[in-house]
């Protein structure tokens, strides 16, 4: 699909613009949002570290 050099292909790309940047948007929050969920995961314990034998 090839966009027309006109005001209506200016509008157009506006538009595809728009939602592809709420895309981005949404998807850097996601990441974002996982960050605490991931460190409760890889939480690692004081503890264990000090008293291991390596």
């Amino acid at each position: 699909m090839i966009v027309p050099d006109t005001i209506y292909g200016a509008i157009l790309l506006s538009v595809i613009d728009f939602f592809l940047s709420i895309v981005v948007i949404t998807g850097i929050g996601i990441v974002l949002a996982a960050f605490p969920l991931l460190n409760k995961v890889g939480k690692l314990d004081d503890e264990k570290i000090r008293n291991s034998s390596h």
